[in-house]
């Protein structure tokens, strides 16, 4: 039978230790996941040990998949290898090894070798792809690794960080990527706790469990009402504005009475702070506009006051478009853009100031231990775009049209108040203080972006025969 290997190399910028060290902690699966993929981890005994297993689904299509990896080999700081036992492979074997570089630096090599199911009729029919898929998922995850292990080689220490919002868009990609620096997160829920890891917290009742509160180095606030979807009806209006303020003065408000409080509080808030500004060049200290949006961030940031009055160092991101295909805008244009409906909102003047989820992690990071940004800080990439270059990029990234307009009369009929402040409207937002910090972004430029998020790497017949090779072997 014929069994594919796949070989992907990479140079890391840490020691062999370290490196083998950080695929061990916890949240390193989902943090390697590329976004275009979708897994759920339902279950794991033990790590990357022998014996160890994670059981978890994988989405092909519109199906969900089960997949159980087995561990069958570990050596601590060399390798480990896991084999799956159930799932879409008919044979497949991932192994990760590790190699010294010197004192500073070390070499990963991943090798996988898999079997399609139905070989060698589904060789013919469906191996190009698969091979493309894999390239393009492996090229994330060293891009990924390499960037994470840089910066975990110049963090200063380890927090310990309590967070609102996990389970949302951007908390759910951030978890990961600060439980594998090193970081000890607790999360705040709204239900009974089911883990050490979680605390309750419930706004609209004015409660909050102080006791991770009381021995965290960071609280980071994420939560909030949902503020893209659907019509602005008034109840909407009130729970928008509610789940923000309430949310963010209980936190502020608790820990400003603490007798040692948190070092640092950092909250949400968006670039809807400045309103439909049109072509203007907005810093963080330009002033607030005057629609709902603008009210809310307004009175979002507002009510803080207690922490900023305490001493605390208070940082309010003002988040841009955040790129991701798990959530979001671009979660909701890519199924129209793949099938060649790609559209543009109005006639597409309004400027779109974005940031890929990559950057705005990496901003956050930033935030964290660079101690002289306080206040207002802009989350965007260094590059805003008009509305009608953001769909041609993209669409031309995925090799369709963009032909389609949705008039502004259309969009003002269908969704309101919501869809001229959201849809039609656009501000052109620059990253002023992250940028005078000193933070250097992955994606500057909205075609970086999209080629490492949707996983649009070139992939052609040199590039296989790079990677890939195929070999006999006797049943």
């Amino acid at each position: 039978m014929k069994i594919h290997h796949l070989i992907k190399k990479s140079q890391l910028p840490v020691p062999v230790d370290t490196a083998f060290s950080w695929h061990e902690r916890q949240g390193a699966i989902q943090r390697l996941t590329p976004p275009w993929e979708q897994i759920r981890i339902e279950g794991r005994t033990g790590g990357i040990q022998t014996g160890d297993q994670t059981f978890f689904n994988v989405k092909a299509g519109p199906f969900w998949l089960d997949w159980l990896a087995h561990h069958t080999a570990y050596e601590k700081n060399r390798t480990f290898q896991d084999i799956q036992r159930k799932g879409p492979f008919l044979f497949w074997e991932h192994t990760h090894n590790f190699h010294p570089d010197g004192p500073q630096a070390s070499h990963l090599e991943d090798h996988i070798r898999f079997r399609l199911p139905l070989s060698p009729f589904s060789d013919v029919l469906a191996l190009p792809s698969v091979k493309e898929r894999l390239y393009q998922m492996f090229e994330y995850r060293h891009t990924i690794t390499q960037n994470d292990l840089a910066v975990l080689s110049s963090q200063p220490q380890k927090l310990n960080i309590v967070m609102t919002g996990a389970s949302g868009v951007l908390g759910s990609a951030l978890v990961p990527f600060l439980t594998t620096q090193g970081h000890s997160i607790t999360r705040m829920v709204r239900r009974t706790p089911r883990s050490s890891d979680e605390a309750y917290w419930n706004p609209r009742r004015q409660k909050i469990d102080v006791r991770p509160l009381e021995n965290s180095n960071v609280v980071i606030h994420l939560a909030g009402e949902h503020i893209g979807q659907g019509r602005w009806t008034s109840t909407k209006k009130k729970r928008i504005i509610k789940s923000r303020t309430k949310g963010t003065s209980l936190i502020a408000q608790t820990i400003a009475n603490m007798k040692s409080p948190p070092e640092t509080l950092i909250c949400a808030s968006a670039i809807g702070y400045y309103g439909n500004r049109g072509d203007e060049l907005l810093t963080e200290d330009s002033t607030w506009g005057n629609d709902f949006i603008s009210d809310v961030c307004h009175q979002w940031e507002e009510a803080a006051e207690a922490a900023v009055a305490r001493g605390i160092r208070v940082v309010f991101l003002r988040i841009g478009v955040v790129l991701t295909p798990r959530g979001g805008a671009l979660e909701r244009l890519l199924p129209a853009f793949r099938m060649g409906f790609g559209m543009t909102f109005g006639d597409g003047d309004q400027i779109m100031s974005w940031i890929s989820v990559d950057d705005f992690i990496g901003a956050l990071n930033h935030v964290l231990f660079c101690q002289d940004l306080s206040g207002p800080v802009n989350v965007t990439a260094p590059q805003p775009v008009h509305h009608r270059d953001f769909s041609f990029i993209l669409a031309k990234a995925l090799k369709r049209p963009s032909l389609i307009h949705l008039p502004n009369w259309a969009i003002k009929r269908i969704f309101g108040q919501m869809g001229n402040e959201v849809l039609l409207s656009g501000n052109c937002v620059v990253p002023q203080k992250l940028m005078a910090s000193g933070y250097k972004f992955y994606h500057p430029t909205l075609d970086q972006a999209l080629t490492h998020l949707i996983g649009l790497h070139p992939f052609d017949k040199n590039t296989a025969a790079k990677h890939f090779r195929t070999v006999k072997k006797l049943d």
